[in-house]
C-alpha cells in the first residue's frame, strides 16, 4: 500500500498507473481522506463491496421483520405504514 497526500496525487499521473492501493491523507490536517483502488483490483474490491451491501440489506430486513412481528395487523385494524 502506498501512502500519499491528496496534493501529490493531483500533481502526478504515475499514481493512477499503479497496481497497489493508495492510502490518501490530507497533507495539512494529517487526517485520512480515503483510499484509491486501482483497476487491477476492481474485481476483488467489487466482491467485497457487494458483500458489505448484502449484509446491510439483511440487517435492515431482519429489523423490519422484527418490527412487523411485534405489531401485527389484525382484522379491522390499521397498519403503521411499515412495508
Amino acid at each position: 500500500m502506498i501512502e500519499t497526500t491528496l496534493s501529490q496525487m493531483r500533481n502526478s499521473s504515475d499514481f493512477f498507473k499503479t497496481d497497489q492501493i493508495i492510502h490518501i491523507l490530507d497533507g495539512r490536517k494529517k487526517e485520512e481522506i480515503g483510499f484509491f483502488v486501482p483497476v487491477a483490483l476492481k474485481g476483488e474490491f467489487q466482491k467485497f463491496l457487494d458483500k458489505i451491501e448484502k449484509q446491510k440489506k439483511e440487517t435492515l430486513l431482519k429489523r423490519v421483520a422484527k418490527a412487523q412481528k411485534r405489531d401485527p395487523i389484525g382484522d379491522g385494524s390499521v397498519g403503521d405504514g411499515i412495508m
